[in-house]
């Protein structure tokens, strides 16, 4: 059974940074893209692949979230630097094959609870 247990958000100000987690069981790790979406409508937000090597994210956020991976501790982390109010959402991770390398939420296979990310003006 593949399970995620997602971390790290919060209530913040603007400008402020968070950290997102999400810690995946269940599956072959290092086989599987990762990715964060956002929002009712799971926006794309960024993804990683398997080997950590590549990395793509959503025009709005270039320049101040990163994501990353450690595949020893079957993680992926989100880190959001200069918070904006438009960023509030909730947050969800996905796992997908190898081959996997998509915005649409659709194409991904597995996903986790969702975390809250609020940000205040």
């Amino acid at each position: 059974q593949v399970r995620f247990v997602e971390s790290g958000g919060g209530l913040v100000q603007a400008g402020d940074s968070l950290r997102l987690s999400c810690a995946a069981s269940g599956l072959t790790f290092d086989n599987h893209n990762m990715a964060w979406f956002r929002g009712k409508d799971r926006d794309f937000v960024a993804a990683i692949t398997w080997t950590g090597e590549i990395t793509h994210y959503t025009t709005s956020v270039k320049g101040r979230f990163t994501i990353s991976r450690d595949n020893a501790k079957n993680t992926v982390y989100l880190q959001m630097n200069g918070l904006k109010p438009e960023d509030t959402a909730v947050y969800y991770c996905a796992a997908g094959p190898s081959n996997t390398w998509s915005v649409i939420p659709n194409d991904w296979s597995y996903w986790g609870q969702g975390t809250q990310v609020t940000v205040s003006s």
